[in-house]
C-alpha cells in the first residue's frame, strides 16, 4: 500500500461490517463500521472539494478524539489536502496562530470544546478562509461553517458527480504529503514535520512486523490523537488490521474527561493500551492506593507477591530460568488471588501496554509485568513516523527499547558521524521509508537532520549483542560535569519518581559544574499520610523538617551501601536538592503536550534557585529556601 487512502479502502473491502470506531455520547458506546465511516469520509471529502479545496492545500484539525477526528483526517486526505493536526493541549493563542500561519492553512476543523481558542484568531489570520465547526455553536460567526452542512453538500455531489470524487482520491500518490505535524517548540519556534502517505503506510507495515494485530483487537485511545505515537501505532495500524478503536467519553471539562478514563476502560475492555510514562505512573499510583485501602495485611501480601514475581520474571528475556522455575507455582497463586483482580479494573481482557513518548523506568516495567499486563517499551520520534523499535509479547527485554522494525537500517554514530561497534554509546541514526520528507519551510533544519537519507535523531543509545536497542536520552538534556564527561539524566529522574511515592516530579541539572543538583516536586498527599502515621502535623516546622529529611532518605537509597547503589554512577546523583511548591504542568509550560519536562524553561524559571543549590548552605536539605517551600506546599489547599 502506497497511500493511507489505499490502506483504508482495502480494509473497508475486507472488513466492511467490522466496528472501526466506538464512541460514547450518551449512556453507552455505539459502534460505527468500516463502511459507515467510509461513507462519512466520502461525503465530507466531496464537500471539501466542492468548496474549492485543491491538492496540496492545508487544513488544520483541532479536536478531542472522536469519530469525527478520523473522518475529518481521512476526508482531508481523500480531497488531496494535507492535514495539520493540532494538540488540544495548546492553550496559548500564539502557539495555535504560529502553526496556522506557518503552514498556510486555508481552513481549520474544530470541535465545540476547542472552538473558543479560535474566537479571536480567525479574524487575525488573513489566509484562514473558514472555520469548520464539528458541533453547532450558540452563535455563528462570519467565517464559521458547519461540518454537517459540508457533508450534506458532499452527499449531493456524490449523487450527481461521483466520478469527480473518485478521480481526486485515485490521483493521490505515496510521495504526496499527508500531514505536517508540529514539534512542541520547547527551545525555539516549532518545526513542521512533513510526513507523506508512504511514510505512514511504511511505518504501519513496520509496526506490524513487531507484533500481530488481529481484527478482533480493540483499544481505547487514551493518548491525544494528534500524537504521532497514537496516530500510527493506534489509528492506522488498527485500520490496516480491521480492528477497532474507542475514544474517551468527552466531559464538560478536561478534568471530567480524565475521570472518565477508568470507567471507559471497563466498558471497552481493551486488549492493549498505548501509554506514556506519566500515564503509567498514574495507573500504578491508583492500583497501590486501592491496595492500601484494603488494609495492612492486603498491602503486605501484595508487596510479597510483587517481590516473588520480580524474582521469577527477571528482565523477561530470562523469565523462569534456572532455579527460579521453582517459584512458578507461587507466582501462579499470587496471580490468581491478587493480580487477576487488578486486571479486572482494566476490563479483564488487557494483554499488554505499549509504552512510548519517553523513557520508561525499568521499575515501572517490572511492576506491570508482575501484574500480568506488561508494559512493553518502544522507541520512536515523529520524524520517523514514529516507530523505530519496540518490545513485544514474543520478544522482550525489560529496560530496553526493543528490537528494530523491519526494513529499517540503524547505526550508532560518534560526534564525527563515524559508525560505532555494537555496545558502544553514540547517536541513534536511522534510514528507511518511514523517515520524514523534511521540515516545512525550514531547509536549514532539514539539511542538518537528514544527511544522505539518514535521520540523525539527537538521541543517545546503543545496540546490545542480542539486537536490542537501549535509548539513553536526548543529547540536549545531558548532564555535563566540570571535566566534560556526559550522562543522560532521564533514567535517574524516572527512577526517583517511579520508585518513591513521595516524589512526583524531578529534574536533574549539571552544566559543567562540580556536582549535580535536583529540583524536586514532592507528592503532598503521600507526605501527609506519612506524617499522620508519625503523629506529626504538616503545618508545623517539625513536620516540614521531617518531610524534607524523608525525601533526602529516599534519594540516599541510591548511594553506596544502600538498596539501589548499583543503579547509577555515584557522581551523577544530586549533591543538593531544591524543593518546589509548584508542579511542572502544561499550563505553566514546564511540561510539553506529550508530558515531558521542558528543561530549558524549567532552568530559566528556576535559575536563581539552581544558582543557590551550588552554595554551601544548600547542601543541607533543611536549608531556609526548602523549609519555606515545604511550608507553602503543605499549607496549600
Amino acid at each position: 500500500m502506497q497511500t493511507i487512502i489505499e490502506l483504508f479502502e482495502e480494509s473497508v473491502r475486507k472488513y466492511p461490517d467490522n466496528p472501526l470506531m466506538l464512541e460514547k455520547t450518551t449512556d453507552k458506546y455505539e459502534p460505527a463500521s468500516y463502511k459507515e465511516i467510509r461513507q462519512a469520509v466520502a461525503e465530507f471529502a466531496a464537500g471539501l472539494t466542492g468548496m474549492g479545496i485543491k491538492k496540496g492545500d492545508r487544513i488544520a484539525l483541532l479536536s478531542e478524539g472522536r469519530n469525527d477526528w478520523v473522518i475529518s483526517e481521512l476526508a482531508i486526505l481523500y480531497s488531496g489536502a494535507i492535514n495539520i493536526p493540532l494538540s488540544v493541549k495548546l492553550g496559548d493563542a500564539s502557539e495555535i496562530k504560529f502553526r496556522l500561519v506557518h503552514s498556510g492553512a486555508r481552513m481549520v476543523i474544530v470541535s465545540g470544546g476547542q472552538a473558543h481558542k479560535l474566537n479571536d484568531l480567525k479574524n487575525e489570520i488573513q489566509g484562514l478562509e473558514k472555520v469548520i465547526l464539528l458541533d453547532k455553536p450558540g452563535q455563528m460567526g462570519e467565517k464559521n461553517i458547519l461540518y454537517r452542512d459540508i457533508r450534506e453538500a458532499g452527499r449531493k455531489i456524490l449523487s450527481s458527480e461521483p466520478e469527480k470524487f473518485d478521480e481526486r482520491w485515485k490521483s493521490i500518490k505515496g510521495d504526496d504529503f499527508a500531514n505536517i505535524c508540529y514539534t512542541s517548540g520547547t527551545t525555539a519556534d516549532p518545526k513542521g514535520i512533513i510526513l507523506s502517505h508512504r511514510n505512514y503506510t511504511a511505518n504501519v507495515e513496520q509496526a506490524r512486523s513487531l507484533m500481530d494485530v488481529p481484527e478482533w483487537y480493540t483499544t481505547l485511545l487514551i493518548l491525544p490523537w494528534d500524537h504521532a505515537f497514537a496516530h500510527t501505532a493506534g489509528i492506522y495500524t488498527l485500520i490496516s488490521s480491521g480492528a477497532s478503536m474507542a475514544s474517551i467519553q468527552v466531559g464538560k471539562t478536561p478534568m471530567e474527561t480524565l475521570k472518565n478514563i477508568p470507567h471507559n476502560i471497563k466498558e471497552i475492555r481493551p486488549v492493549f493500551l498505548l501509554s506514556v510514562p506519566a500515564l503509567a505512573k498514574n495507573f500504578r499510583k491508583n492500583i497501590e492506593t486501592g491496595v492500601r485501602q484494603k488494609g495492612k495485611v492486603a498491602k503486605k501480601l501484595f508487596e510479597w507477591g510483587l517481590s516473588v514475581a520480580y524474582k521469577y520474571n527477571g528482565i523477561g528475556w530470562d523469565k523462569g530460568r534456572g532455579i527460579r522455575f521453582l517459584l512458578k507455582p507461587l507466582v501462579a497463586l499470587f496471580d490468581k488471588i491478587l493480580f487477576s483482580k487488578v486486571r479486572e479494573n482494566f476490563g479483564g481482557r488487557l494483554q499488554f501496554f505499549i509504552g512510548g513518548g519517553a523513557l520508561l523506568d525499568i521499575e515501572l516495567q517490572r511492576f506491570f509485568y508482575a501484574l500480568g499486563i506488561p508494559m512493553f517499551q518502544g522507541y520512536g520520534l515523529s520524524e520517523a513516523s514514529p516507530i523505530i523499535s519496540s518490545n513485544s509479547q514474543k520478544k522482550h527485554k525489560l529496560g530496553s527499547s526493543g528490537y528494530l522494525v523491519s526494513d529499517l537500517e540503524l547505526k550508532i554514530c560518534d560526534e564525527d558521524k563515524n559508525e560505532l561497534p555494537t555496545g558502544e554509546k553514540g547517536e541513534i541514526v536511522v534510514k528507511g521509508e518511514n523517515v520524514m520528507k523534511g521540515y516545512w519551510q525550514n531547509e536549514e533544519a532539514t539539511a542538518s537532520t537528514i544527511v544522505d537519507g539518514w535521520l540523525y535523531t539527537g538521541d543517545m543509545g546503543y545496540m546490545d549483542d542480542d539486537g536490542f536497542l537501549y535509548v539513553l536520552g536526548r543529547f540536549k538534556s545531558l548532564l555535563i560535569s566540570d571535566d566534560g564527561e556526559k550522562y543522560s539524566p532521564e533514567g535517574i529522574e524516572e527512577a526517583f519518581t517511579g520508585q518513591s511515592q513521595y516524589i512526583d516530579q524531578c529534574m536533574l541539572y549539571n552544566n559543567q559544574n562540580p556536582y549535580t543538583v535536583a529540583l524536586i516536586v514532592p507528592n503532598k498527599e503521600a507526605l501527609k499520610r506519612w506524617l499522620k502515621e508519625k503523629n506529626l502535623k504538616p503545618e508545623t516546622r517539625e513536620g516540614q523538617i521531617a518531610m524534607l529529611k524523608l525525601i533526602e532518605m529516599e534519594l540516599n537509597e541510591y548511594r553506596i551501601g544502600k538498596k539501589y547503589e548499583k543503579m547509577f554512577p555515584q557522581r551523577w546523583l544530586p549533591a543538593a536538592i531544591g524543593i518546589l511548591e509548584e508542579p511542572f504542568t502544561e499550563s505553566n509550560q514546564l511540561l510539553n503536550s506529550t508530558l515531558k519536562i521542558v528543561r530549558g524553561k524549567i532552568t530559566g524559571r528556576y535559575k536563581e534557585r539552581i544558582d543557590y543549590l551550588y552554595t554551601v548552605e544548600a547542601k543541607d536539605i533543611c536549608n531556609s529556601m526548602n523549609v519555606e517551600a515545604a511550608n507553602k506546599l503543605m499549607l496549600k489547599d
